[in-house]
């Protein structure tokens, strides 16, 4: 029997593994999948090279007109990767600069209005998975499976210092710290689309799951909303 597909919609707050979860599940289910997080950061990263102002809303729409974002999926790692006007700047947008600014970039309207457009589009065939802030509220509240991912604090402090000390031997855990608080802060508090959990979603708190152990729980998700679509 084949089982009908669905769209997957992951939210979570910073460092609780939503791109992980959803790369993982794409690959097991053959879904495409989206990284709403990473439309965010390119979109950043344009308005930080064209030092674009953040509150002056002709310069915002300008630089919006200018962009096109698109996926790139790379044979090596076997990942989608963002492009940003058919550049590949998918380890640029992890740059710590680039975090510091994507929650306030995120939270401007017209910047929210673009992505989730484009996302809506990207969206219009079942069998994607997407992650982010709102994908289950504002972007894809008719998705079958929504999935609203946390973990403590300082376990994912911890995290996200494990991955960016490997880029950069003197960044601080203090800083992580400091940016993950100012970015959950910043999520929730947006009047544009803020990050919050959806009334049907599923709570995943991963702080003490390892990878392979939350996925076998997330697939038993997938196999009972599959399975439902089918009754």
């Amino acid at each position: 029997m084949s089982l009908q597909k669905i769209i997957i919609a992951i939210d979570g707050y910073s460092s609780c593994g939503k791109s992980t979860l959803a790369n993982e599940l794409a690959k097991r289910l053959k879904y495409n999948y989206i990284d709403s997080g990473a439309m965010y950061r390119a979109v950043t990263l344009y308005f930080l090279r064209n030092n674009i102002d953040f509150t002056d809303h002709g310069e915002i729409l300008n630089a919006i007109a200018n962009i096109h974002l698109t996926f790139q999926f790379n044979e090596l790692n076997k990942q989608s990767e963002i492009c940003l006007n058919d550049e590949n700047v998918a380890s640029l947008v992890r740059d710590m600069l680039v975090s510091e600014k994507v929650s306030e970039v995120a939270a401007i309207r017209e910047v929210r209005s673009f992505a989730v457009a484009q996302q809506k589009r990207m969206g219009k065939k079942k069998g994607i998975i997407m992650d982010g802030r709102d994908i289950g509220t504002t972007v894809f509240p008719e998705a079958e499976l929504k999935i609203f991912m946390t973990a403590e604090p300082e376990i994912r402090v911890m995290r996200r210092f494990k991955e960016m000390y490997a880029k950069n031997e003197h960044i601080t855990i203090d800083e992580i710290r400091h940016n993950l608080e100012l970015r959950d802060y910043i999520d929730t508090t947006r009047d544009e689309s803020p990050l919050k959990q959806a009334g049907d979603a599923i709570l995943l708190d991963n702080s003490n799951l390892n990878k392979e152990e939350q996925l076998n729980i997330v697939m038993e998700w997938v196999k009972q909303k599959t399975v439902n679509q089918l009754i």
